[in-house]
């Protein structure tokens, strides 16, 4: 048994032998672990006595063997003797034949049936596979019956440094912010190593830096790259490519290596304030600009990203402050300084603004390194521009007195230009707000003028406008309002403000109310100014009614007899003089008219219309009333009458039964045209049913048959067949039993043997004729198209 583990110490050595001093180490390192598992079996059993004096003898098992190693990457000429089997039983004499079954065997490992030695015959890999497992068993040669159970060992593949680091997640990529202190985390790399970490130095990595250095570093350990330089600028440089290495073995000679890229990007923080290009903007602005509209732009530049290089712009001070804005264009980042009030040349030609820009948001960080802003001088100049020409007031408001004479002074407008030039000023009245012409102007002083009296009681205002234009240059215009008040002149006299009827009982009692009358007046009335009323002198002594003025422009007026009577006299008419108290004073005499009515005790009007006081004998309303009634209905029965006779009057056409029928004649036989008399007579043809001279309608059935009427004569044997169709169309307009409806008529009958041949157009124009078509000429004006045809073919063939 012994001699087995002394020959695999011996093939062991042999085959570290083989490879490098690194592999002999780690196979010696090896060496106490092996005989830590070395095993001694014996394949006898012996029997030893038991309590009950059996005795049992326990065999000795016979297997020696290890748990094998073999080296990977083995490439030498010979197979590597793994390792030799060997049973107590074998007397070497060759009865016994060695078996080996599992991973590998036949194919890997190879036993020598007779000596028991393995052999592995590929080159192993550990990575592929670490480990195999086989079972041995000895059996007799000649029997094959075993001589010991089958028992499991293991051969397991020794590891190599044959495998470099990877980073399996490179490239890499990472962000850190500008600025940041020195050591600061950027990012962590890792690499593996297939080789096995549990033996010896061939998976203990090692990482350094091999570009990107002074800038980052990495520990060699935990594969962490962190910033090495303080002040880092992203505006200076934002991107860094660093090279990472990761080594074996420990990092030291000899070892395998693998390296990866790691792409850094500096990250922006607000560490830059904002700048002006320019100490001085020079900006100017036309004259001519509305409030709102752009004067000019300027930008203070950030290099930072983002919400770290927002500026915000406003006007500090300076004399252009109340005149101009300044606001922000979000998408360029620039200042816009706007109009805010209008700009005169001639008043104020340049302006001073002191703009600022600044960061809104700024990093406490790095507050130190401020301030975040900057300022700037804004120098806006005012151009001069061809103004239109200014009023001297926003409009006009002027009075002239009603009824003044044509040419009577209104007032004056002026206006002027602005301008260096200052140029002459033409007047002018617009005629649209001045229609009708009532005021003039002088073009040269703008003196406003009547042209007729006005009158205020047609119309009080009048509303004009008046332009200015200058004289050369661009002929700007302006306008302006102008209001002019009539003033009012008492030339209207008052009159009643109602023109109603007073009504009056007839037994009205003396002394009684019977109209308050009021006045009113087309002129102005002043303070205090009211209407005075009295009776015309006419009927200031009259003995029915009396007046009394309130002075309040308003008079009462009452009865003074007792009772009156309609049949006497039912309506009075009482003048009243109405006086204006004006300068000048106007008056008028007014009629109030009274009619007088029947009343009943109560004073309660029943009518005041003239009623006949006499009826005719024998009449009564009742009687009156049968009479109108009888007349109605004669009326009714007269009117009826009429009717009835209209509807009865007989109808144009007769219809009897079943006599709606078309009545159409056909003559498909062509015949032997004009010239053939012997077998049709051409009036036959012209109205075969009217040889004799009898034209009958063939669409309605009429109740006379109406002779030839005088004038109308047969056609005989004319060839004028133009005549023979206004004859046709005379007899059809003329015949009085013609329905109200339009009829057909055919005349297909062409005629057999004519000169003429066919008039189809489909033979005309390819058919060489040598006929005479002149006598087409005599057809008349219908059938000049074919004439110009033909005839002009011959014309032509002629002048040819």
């Amino acid at each position: 048994m012994w001699e087995g583990l002394r020959l695999q110490v011996f093939f062991l050595c042999l085959g570290a032998a083989l490879w490098s001093a690194a592999a002999a180490t780690m196979y010696r390192g090896s060496g106490p672990r092996e005989r830590g598992h070395r095993r001694h079996l014996s394949l006898h059993r012996h029997w030893e006595r038991g309590k009950e004096g059996q005795v049992l003898h326990r065999s000795k098992r016979g297997w020696v063997w290890n748990q094998f190693f073999v080296i990977e990457e083995y490439t030498g000429p010979d197979p590597v003797l793994v390792g030799r089997l060997h049973s107590d039983v074998d007397s070497g004499d060759g009865n016994i034949k060695y078996i080996l079954s599992g991973e590998g065997a036949g194919t890997i490992f190879v036993i020598d049936d007779k000596t028991g030695n393995i052999h592995a015959t590929k080159t192993l890999d550990r990575e592929e596979q670490a480990q195999y497992t086989l079972t041995a068993q000895a059996v007799a040669r000649d029997t094959n019956k075993p001589l010991e159970p089958p028992s499991e060992f293991i051969v397991k593949v020794q590891d190599i440094n044959d495998n470099p680091p990877e980073f399996l997640h490179g490239p890499y990529y990472a962000r850190v912010a500008e600025m940041s202190n020195v050591g600061t985390s950027v990012i962590k790399v890792t690499a593996t190593d297939a080789d096995d970490p549990t033996y010896g130095n061939s998976a203990r990595l090692v990482y350094s830096i091999l570009q990107g250095q002074p800038y980052f570093s990495v520990e060699p350990q935990t594969g962490i790259i962190r910033t090495a330089l303080p002040n880092m600028d992203r505006e200076a440089r934002q991107e860094y490519d660093v090279v990472i290495q990761a080594k074996d073995m420990g990092g030291h000679m000899g070892g395998l290596s693998g390296t990866t890229q790691v792409k850094i990007t500096l990250t922006d923080v607000n560490d830059n304030p904002p700048k002006f290009a320019q100490g001085v903007y020079a900006m100017a602005v036309s004259e001519d600009k509305v409030p709102g509209e752009e004067v000019g732009r300027l930008k203070a530049r950030d290099p930072d990203l983002a919400e770290n290089g927002l500026v915000d712009y406003r006007i500090l001070e300076g004399d252009g402050m109340n005149l101009f804005e300044i606001t922000k264009d979000s998408e360029t980042q620039e200042a816009v300084v706007k109009l805010k009030k209008p700009v005169d040349f001639e008043t104020k030609r340049s302006y001073t603004l002191k703009v600022e820009a600044s960061n809104p948001h700024v990093d406490p960080r790095f507050i130190a390194w401020g301030p975040y802003k900057d300022t700037t001088i804004v120098k806006i100049s005012v151009e001069d521009a061809d103004e239109p020409p200014t009023f001297m007031a926003p409009s006009y408001n002027f009075e002239v007195e009603e009824n003044a004479p044509a040419g009577t002074l209104v007032g004056r407008v002026h206006a002027k230009d602005t301008d260096i030039m200052n140029n002459p000023i033409r007047y002018m009245i617009p005629r649209y707000t001045d229609l009708e012409e009532f005021f003039t102007i002088n073009h040269e002083d703008g003196i406003i003028k009547t042209t007729r009296p006005l009158d205020r009681e047609a119309q009080a205002w009048h509303n004009i406008s008046v332009s200015a234009t200058e004289i050369g240059g661009h002929h700007q215009d302006a306008k302006v309002r102008v209001n002019i008040k009539v003033k009012d002149v008492n030339d209207n006299a008052p009159e009643f403000a109602a023109q109603n009827e007073v009504l009056v009982c007839e037994n009205v009692s003396p002394g009684k109310l019977i109209e308050t009358v009021s006045a009113t007046d087309k002129d102005e009335m002043a303070h205090r100014q009211h209407f005075h009323f009295s009776l015309a002198p006419e009927v200031a002594n009259n003995h029915s009614f009396s007046l009394k003025d309130n002075r309040d422009s308003t008079a009462s007026i009452f009865v003074i007899r007792k009772g009156f009577s309609r049949m006497t006299q039912d309506v009075y008419h009482l003048p009243i003089e109405i006086n204006d108290n004006g300068v000048p004073p106007m008056s008028s005499t007014n009629t109030l008219i009274i009619r007088v009515c029947s009343c009943d005790s109560k004073d309660t009007i029943l009518s005041c219309n003239v009623e006949p006081f006499i009826l005719p004998a024998g009449l009564s309303t009742g009687a009156l009333i049968a009479i109108l009634a009888c007349i109605v209905i004669l009326l009714a029965i007269v009117v009826l009458f009429v009717a009835l006779r209209r509807q009865k009057k007989e109808p144009l056409i007769v219809f009897e039964e079943e006599d709606i029928r078309e009545n159409i004649i056909t003559y498909d036989d062509e015949g032997g045209g004009e010239e053939d008399t012997e077998a049709f007579d051409i009036a036959t043809l012209q109205n075969p049913d009217g040889a004799n001279g009898f034209l009958p309608r063939k669409d309605i059935k009429p109740e006379l048959q109406y002779p030839m009427r005088p004038g109308l004569r047969p056609i005989g044997n004319s060839v004028d067949v133009d005549d023979f169709i206004k004859t046709r169309i005379s007899d059809a307009d003329n015949d009085p039993t013609a329905p109200p409806y339009d009829s057909i008529q055919i005349y297909g009958y062409e005629g057999r043997g004519s000169i003429a041949g066919s008039l189809s157009s489909l033979e005309s124009v390819t058919t060489d004729s040598d006929l005479d078509y002149d006598y087409l000429q005599s057809w008349g004006p219908r059938f000049k198209k074919l004439a110009d045809l033909y005839g002009t073919k011959d014309s032509a063939d002629d002048n040819s």
